[in-house]
């Protein structure tokens, strides 16, 4: 039940930014950017980036709460200047949430649908519906005040949800959690945006919150859209150094490919690329270790000596001194500190830089 003053929906999946340049002052935080949401097949897109690059700036101005110096955002074919904040019909979720104190999560989560004169009967409805969605059925008369931060959360993606919006934009939506509610939380928000259909962009700097919740990531740096692919694109062919540096790549290496196969000062590997000079970002799990054994046919790589052991819940994280300095690298083998090994670059978890 929408009111007749509500913004057309047109095609759900159409947003782009044109030209778009913001400033505050002489700060120019967005300069001449175009990009558009959502390659084919992807509902779920995550802005990433390091703090102060843009992001927020960017989503901001997406749900018209910043007005750019110049440029425009288009949805649905639609430029959306002079068009009011609440006539966008987007769902916007932030960091703190943004819940109104003193009130109930059903009045918080009815607030949209109460602006657009919804009926009582229709707004009860679509509370419990949205309280079944979010796992908080039987939560509608508690005070927001007292919810935890998940809670919270999911009360404010509910409220986002309720008026069946075209577009969904999530600013940081977790970062205010703890490490492991954020794990869950992240996978559960994707199911829910999943099921219920709407096009949603996530602005996030972490990698594995990008991953859980993304169909497609777009890296983001001081104002510009560096590379958008999907997640294991993204992880396996970095458009270029810092990219690779930003995703979680430690050391790079150079290497030579000759025949499917890439030489480095730390082993060869199998690379389906045309002969020539690559680049290649490893990783800590990009290398994996073992007892050196002289004299045998399984002594082939590169050898380095172990400088740290580190035990951790995912397997021991072991440094070693190499020709290129010290590493991080994996390892299932018993290795103490001084020890010999030998290395093994493991091609799919090595990251292959530029196109």
């Amino acid at each position: 039940m929408r009111s007749k003053t509500d913004a057309p929906r047109g095609d759900r999946t159409s947003l782009e930014v044109r030209d778009l340049t913001i400033a505050y002052g002489d700060d120019t935080v967005i300069d001449g950017l175009s990009w558009r949401l959502g390659g084919e097949g992807s509902l779920v897109t995550a802005i990433l980036g390091p703090s102060g690059c843009g992001k927020s700036t960017l989503i901001r101005a997406i749900a018209g709460l910043e007005s750019p110096v110049r440029g425009t955002v288009r949805f649905g074919g639609v430029d959306l200047a002079g068009v009011e904040v609440h006539r966008r019909d987007f769902g916007v979720v932030f960091q703190d949430g943004q819940l109104f104190g003193g009130r109930s999560v059903a009045s918080n989560i009815g607030y949209g649908l109460r602006m657009r004169r919804w009926s009582r009967r229709a707004i009860a409805e679509r509370v419990a519906e949205m309280l079944d969605v979010v796992g908080l059925t039987g939560y509608d008369r508690r005070l927001v005040d007292t919810l935890s931060g998940g809670q919270a959360q999911r009360v404010a993606l509910a409220r986002a949800l309720a008026p069946r919006p075209r577009l969904l934009l999530l600013d940081e939506p977790l970062a205010a959690l703890d490490r492991r509610m954020r794990d869950e939380l992240a996978v559960e928000i994707s199911e829910i945006v999943r099921a219920a259909g709407v096009p949603t962009m996530v602005v996030t700097h972490d990698h594995a919150e990008a991953a859980t919740m993304a169909d497609e990531i777009a890296v983001m740096r001081d104002g510009v859209m560096i590379q958008t692919d999907a997640p294991a694109g993204l992880w396996r062919r970095p458009v270029d150094e810092w990219t690779a540096r930003f995703l979680g790549a430690t050391t790079v290496v150079d290497a030579q490919v000759r025949s499917g196969v890439a030489d480095t000062v730390l082993g060869e590997m199998p690379l389906d690329r045309p002969d020539g000079s690559r680049r290649l970002g490893l990783r800590p799990e990009s290398v994996s270790i073992g007892p050196s054994s002289p004299g045998t046919d399984e002594d082939t790589g590169a050898t380095a000596t172990v400088m740290l052991v580190a035990e951790l819940p995912a397997g021991p994280r072991v440094r070693i001194d190499t020709p290129v300095g010290e590493i991080d690298a994996v390892t299932d083998a018993a290795v103490a500190v001084g020890d010999r090994v030998r290395m093994r670059l493991v091609p799919e978890r090595v990251a292959v830089i530029g196109p």
